[in-house]
């Protein structure tokens, strides 16, 4: 395990490094932020990984790190684009983070496929999910408004609510709905990178990926509660007991 993050560091420096290649001079202060900011990902990639520890890293692990890989390079994208250094709307980055989203398709089916599904890789995918999605709706934010921040926020903001909503700690049922929807994000959000893509059609789009994982997030929130207050109702099982 220890060996594939120590590749994956090494894969998201190089692929940042190929991005400061393709920005204009930046200072050198610059280039080592954003460098740095491209190993943020590897970090929670070994933190999620960490229970798993030693065991192997599954096939579908590998392409989960994919996203954490991408999610790197375009963290150090996001910080030469903040310091006007690189332009957010280009085909090199619009490819990868095409290729990114590819992988959120693949990994999952190989996981079935191969017998290896269970908690650990469904946790690292959906950091992973929400790590990239954080990345993109940055540069999202830099051609349409810092509104599309609100993407990539979503779900940390959900994880802080859990600490004063109890009830936001309780598992979620499986939606097919709210698989489609957050698929939905990083397609709506990669729109903003199409250089050829008219600005006001990527804002159009954005703006209703946010509608609709709003709509998501909520419809969570409220089944949560009710959930929660029903379980509230019901007497304890010492309770009847007692009773009998």
């Amino acid at each position: 395990m220890s060996t594939v993050l120590a590749l994956l560091a090494l894969g998201q420096l190089i692929l940042a490094l190929a991005i400061l290649l393709l920005a204009a001079p930046a200072a050198a202060a610059l280039s080592a932020v954003a460098l740095v900011s491209s190993l943020t990902p590897a970090l929670v990639a070994a933190a999620t990984l960490r229970p798993r520890a030693p065991g192997e890293v599954t096939t579908a692990d590998l392409l989960t790190l994919l996203r954490h890989l991408a999610a790197g390079a375009l963290a150090a994208a996001a910080v030469l684009v903040l310091g006007g250094a690189l332009t957010a709307q280009s085909w090199p980055l619009a490819a990868l983070i095409a290729a990114a989203l590819l992988s959120d398709a693949l990994d999952g089916p190989v996981a079935r496929r191969t017998g290896t599904a269970g908690p650990v890789g469904a946790r690292l995918d959906m950091e992973a999910d929400a790590c990239l999605a954080l990345v993109l709706s940055v540069l999202a934010a830099t051609v349409v408004g810092p509104w599309a921040l609100a993407i990539g926020l979503m779900r940390y903001a959900y994880v802080a609510a859990s600490f004063i909503r109890p009830s936001l700690r309780r598992p979620l049922d499986f939606s097919q709905l709210r698989r489609v929807i957050g698929g939905l994000q990083g397609v709506a959000l990669l729109t903003a990178m199409v250089p050829v893509l008219p600005t006001q059609a990527a804002t159009a789009i954005i703006a209703v990926a946010l509608g609709l994982l709003l709509v998501s997030f909520g419809r969570d929130v409220i089944a949560l509660e009710h959930a929660q207050r029903r379980a509230q109702r019901m007497p304890s099982r010492d309770h009847l007991r007692r009773r009998r």
